[in-house]
């Protein structure tokens, strides 16, 4: 892809009612669970992104009759032992749900496979889900144990196991669950903290034996997935940098219609609450996700300290409460954010240098990060994504509240991989 850049210049305020792309995580989950469910599938507001792109492309490769019809991606189900071989290297691009997830259920089929990716997807950890897999039995082989993709997995027979997951993350405990769905016996995995619950809403809605006890999700073996239609709620993630420009911009208010409000991604809101901000959920309907209309007004900020127990709720969320937090009046700390080091790019480092480049006081501690409230920013010709969505778009937020000064991020084609219109959107609601 194209090398790009943005110029961002500061706003007054931001203003307008918005609808957001689908959620990101769901999307994924949507494609996969759809694809080893039995009879058809309809997915409205997919997430017409690279990461979600590339699970869809991974499923036609096996052999799955998937379309767009009127807007909504179709997916014929093939059931869980329906996938077909690959005949070359399936390739996520940048897309680490897709990998870990994929293992998963790649894990108990019938044939051979090689998942691949970029060379940051390649970079990236794969040990976390590979050891529990090949504990369950799993032949998985790759770089350093298994630990670095290119990973070549061979379907085996499964076991099932009780998982301790030393991480709270969502992407362990589905790639755990989706290889239990083909294991003998129950597989369970416990937390020390809840991750998000989109793998066990919808294996539960598309009709898997699955059940929760406090941190702990276990689930049979099935084959009897049934096809569903849904429609996947707007993307809280991609929420939070609107929020965020909305609290710091006097004047501003903004209401996004539509938007995920699943309680173990709602940590942003809890803390930016905590830290004063004016966030009111409306018309909130249940279902198999709760969905809800949010307005945001802006308003002063007070520090906080983000706990590490906190940290699964808020994880994708976290570079845009860094920004908060530089606005925020006294010291705010975030604990215990390592797993911000193993995303696209360490994500500690990647905003603490953008960050510093627009004059804030931000400094790291181990895996704590300590921001001052200096209540400033100034905008800065030598801002970098680092080739990272989360980053790219939390920078952005920034040279929007800037107080004075164009802002240019480098290498802003990163976006596309969560949130391709974001740029167009921001530039919708933005007012001089």
């Amino acid at each position: 892809m194209r090398r790009q850049f943005k110029k961002i210049k500061p706003a007054g305020r931001v203003e307008g009612v918005i609808t957001l792309p689908g959620d990101k995580s769901i999307s994924h989950r949507a494609v996969m669970i759809g694809s080893i469910a039995h009879g058809e599938t309809r997915i409205e507001n997919f997430l017409d992104a690279e990461d979600c792109v590339a699970t869809l492309n991974a499923f036609k490769k096996m052999g799955l009759d998937i379309r767009v019809s009127g807007g909504a991606v179709v997916i014929r189900g093939a059931g869980l032992k329906g996938l077909k071989k690959p005949v070359s290297d399936i390739y996520l691009g940048n897309s680490g749900t897709s990998m870990r997830l994929l293992l998963g259920i790649l894990a108990g089929q019938d044939f051979e496979s090689v998942l691949t990716g970029d060379d940051s997807l390649n970079g990236r950890p794969m040990g976390r889900v590979t050891v529990p897999l090949r504990r369950m039995g799993a032949d998985i082989r790759g770089r350093d144990e298994a630990n670095f993709a290119p990973l070549t997995v061979k379907g085996a027979r499964l076991r099932g196991i009780d998982y301790v997951s030393p991480v709270a993350s969502a992407q362990v405990k589905s790639s755990i669950l989706f290889a239990g769905l083909s294991a003998e016996g129950v597989t369970s995995v416990t937390e020390p903290f809840r991750s998000r619950d989109h793998t066990e809403r919808m294996l539960a809605l598309f009709g898997g034996d699955i059940s929760t006890d406090g941190l702990k999700v276990s689930v049979r073996p099935s084959d009897g997935l049934v096809g569903k239609n849904i429609c996947i709620p707007g993307d809280i993630s991609s929420a939070a940098f609107f929020i965020v420009a909305a609290m710091l911009l006097s004047g501003s208010e903004i209401t996004i219609r539509d938007l995920g409000c699943n309680g173990t991604r709602t940590g942003v809101i809890d803390i930016l609450r905590r830290m004063g901000g004016r966030i009111e959920l409306g018309n909130t309907r249940e279902g198999w996700e709760p969905v809800c209309d949010l307005t945001v007004r802006s308003g002063g900020l007070r520090a906080t300290t983000i706990e590490k127990s906190e940290i699964p709720r808020a994880i994708d969320e976290i570079p845009a409460l860094m920004v908060a937090a530089v606005f925020a009046k006294g010291r705010t700390v975030i604990k215990g954010a390592a797993e911000l080091r193993v995303k696209e790019t360490d994500r500690i480092a990647s905003m603490l240098h953008n960050l510093g480049k627009m004059g804030a006081s931000v400094v790291c501690e181990g895996d704590d990060v300590i921001i001052e409230g200096t209540g400033t920013l100034r905008g800065s010709e030598e801002l970098s994504s680092f080739k990272d969505h989360r980053t790219a778009m939390a920078v952005a937020v920034a040279g929007l509240c800037a107080a004075s000064g164009e802002s240019v991020i480098d290498e802003t084609e990163c976006v596309n991989t969560s949130f391709p219109g974001f740029f167009d959107i921001m530039g919708s609601v933005a007012v001089d």
